[in-house]
């Protein structure tokens, strides 16, 4: 994720932090001292937020380690305002395994919640539950409390949160998947609209809740149609076959005529009969703007790249380029290059599949 900075990993797993987190973190800590206007009340203030994303991370890898018992493995966790995000490579297909998934974050706050109250009790710090709160009592009642608050919220059912992801499993046991996606996404929807609703008369965060909340469900249920669509089809379908190709030894004023004369955007780097790179957009124009009309693609081009096989689904593709720090994946055939395939090509795929099917149901429906 752009402006964001790895802090750490834990299981082999990047720990990373958003630029916005830092400005919450200053946005609190002004907060505090304006409130308290001494040191101990920011840095006790500013450490409790630290703590709480402490758990944040905690919960994240509760889904990462659980999804990684299933063979799905985590690129990274990145901490941001509204929470952490765990971006696993693919959801679990079998329903019974994406809601042990769903379940892990929450049960790992319910634990750490369980660990702090036994703590507290043992040491008699508990302040009885009438008197419990998030604005005052000891720094392990409060994080206990924001614990329980995490894994409550968490399994509200809507999209994004794990909570719709435990209602989608569950409905997969009993229908089909798809479906099961577009029911939990429109309960989420109908939840985001209570939110946003509340939050217009009372609480401006719930607005923005309401509106990530929203727009996760969106994204979730048109994710899944897109993996419906495309399950079952070969890359080859879909793939661009009229493209050209850079040799090492070339110069990047070849590549600045090849980008004007045409709508191409990456170029595969060919050498030896075998894809030795990748010459991205982004990568020529950063080599431009240096100054560096005169270098050769071999100096430009990215050495480290992903490739896609021809028999390969497109399902799987789309995933991978999703995934990927790319735009184009080269297509290959027993190591050979046979195409080309990115987001806009599947896009475009998706589109005539449909018009295709809309015509074909037409046809039915008349010969009936």
């Amino acid at each position: 994720m752009k402006w964001s900075w790895k802090i750490g990993q834990v299981a082999g797993i990047g720990v990373y932090m958003h630029a916005t987190f830092l400005l919450l973190i200053a946005w609190l800590a002004l907060g505090y001292w304006l409130e308290g206007g001494n040191l101990a009340v920011v840095l006790g203030g500013v450490g409790f937020i630290l703590a709480l994303f402490a758990c944040v991370v905690l919960h994240e890898l509760g889904h990462a380690l659980t999804a990684r018992r299933f063979g799905i493995r985590t690129r990274d966790i990145t901490l941001l305002p509204i929470g952490g995000v765990a971006r696993l490579e693919r959801m679990p297909d079998v329903p019974r395994h994406e809601l042990w998934v769903a379940l892990a974050g929450p049960a790992v706050n319910v634990v750490i919640a369980a660990g702090l109250f036994l703590g507290l009790q043992l040491t008699g710090g508990l302040a009885p539950l009438a008197k419990l709160s998030l604005a005052s009592g000891s720094f392990g009642q409060r994080l206990l409390l924001v614990n329980l608050f995490l894994a409550g919220f968490n399994l509200l059912p809507a999209f994004p949160m794990d909570g719709g992801r435990v209602l989608r499993a569950l409905l997969a046991t009993r229908m089909e998947y798809t479906r099961a996606t577009h029911v939990a996404a429109n309960l989420g929807q109908g939840i985001a609209f209570v939110f946003g609703l509340i939050g217009l008369f009372s609480n401006p965060l719930l607005v923005f809740t309401a509106l990530f909340v929203w727009i996760g469900a969106a994204q979730e249920a048109s994710m899944v149609q897109m993996k419906s669509a495309l399950g079952g089809i070969p890359v080859t379908r879909a793939m661009l076959t009229q493209f050209q190709t850079l040799t090492p030894d070339e110069p990047l004023s070849r590549v600045v005529e090849l980008i004007l004369a045409g709508s191409q955007q990456d170029f595969p780097v060919v050498g030896g009969g075998q894809v030795v790179g990748v010459l991205t957009r982004a990568d020529i124009l950063a080599a431009l703007a240096q100054g560096r009309q005169s270098a050769l693609v071999q100096e430009v081009m990215r050495g480290e790249f992903q490739v896609v096989d021809s028999a390969e689904m497109l399902e799987r593709a789309s995933a991978q380029l999703r995934t990927c720090d790319c735009h184009t994946l080269p297509v290959t055939h027993d190591g050979v290059l046979v195409g080309l395939l990115t987001m806009d090509n599947i896009g475009e795929f998706l589109m005539i599949k449909s018009a295709l099917d809309a015509a074909q149901g037409r046809r039915r429906f008349r010969a009936a």
